[in-house]
């Protein structure tokens, strides 16, 4: 795998708290990663215009709201996250069939209007901060984790989602189920020098997340943390190249 490769797959998190750190971020990491993303954090400060100041910036956005509500209001939110030019947008499966259509024709829709490219949907399964224990006892879901993963993944596809948000521990499955074309993000990455899991509970390497099949792999403090934040994108760039064909 060439170094260019690599850094498509790098999605670096700007869990930042303004618009000025997010752009100090982009500037000095957009040669080494392949998109940012933005969630709740930067859009409930800077809103749209965080969307758009990126983008001006020649930088690739995943808007990481995680929608999920009735199928129009989605529908709405579909069409305006495309109308705002990113890349990639995401909603909850567990909204269910109807509300992941009614997005993805939203989206396609808007994008057809406007003369632009559709983004890339996706459908978050079980979040990485989910493990057995509390999908059981919690959310009181009688399936495993990577069972309830797949599910959701099926579903996703056969409303003409993109592909899907997912641990690296169920990419495996997630591929048998639904082929190589299927897009698979996967959170959850932590680089093996890297101190601490903080609260996510399914996670690997980001070698690991590849060579297993993940087109993106989402890395935020590891990265952001890092006395040399260029230098650790570096590092994941070269551990890809290094042990990924």
């Amino acid at each position: 795998m060439t170094n260019d490769l690599a850094k498509e797959k790098i999605c670096v998190a700007l869990d930042v708290d303004n618009l000025s750190d997010a752009k100090k971020i982009v500037k000095s990491l957009k040669d080494y990663v392949g998109i940012f993303k933005i969630g709740f954090q930067l859009f409930s400060k800077e809103g749209p215009r965080s969307v758009q100041s990126i983008k001006l910036m020649g930088a690739k956005v995943f808007l990481d709201l995680k929608f999920h509500d009735i199928p129009n209001t989605v529908a709405n939110a579909a069409k305006i996250a495309t109308r705002l030019g990113v890349d990639m947008f995401n909603m909850h499966a567990s909204g269910g069939s109807e509300m992941m259509r009614a997005a993805v024709d939203a989206a396609n829709e808007e994008a057809q209007k406007n003369g632009v490219p559709r983004p890339i949907i996706l459908a978050v399964t079980v979040l990485t901060s989910i493990n057995e224990d509390i999908l059981a006892k919690e959310l009181r879901v009688n399936f495993d984790v990577k069972k309830q993963v797949v599910h959701f993944a099926k579903l996703a596809q056969l409303s003409n989602v993109s592909g899907v948000v997912a641990s690296p521990k169920e990419i495996r499955a997630i591929r048998k189920k639904c082929g190589d074309s299927f897009t698979i993000l996967t959170p959850g990455i932590r680089p093996s020098w890297s101190a601490g899991k903080d609260d996510q509970k399914r996670i690997t390497t980001p070698s690991d997340a590849v060579q297993l099949g993940a087109n993106y792999i989402v890395i935020g403090r590891p990265i952001l943390k890092a006395a040399d934040p260029v230098d650790a994108a570096q590092k994941i760039i070269e551990e890809i190249v290094n042990n990924c064909a």
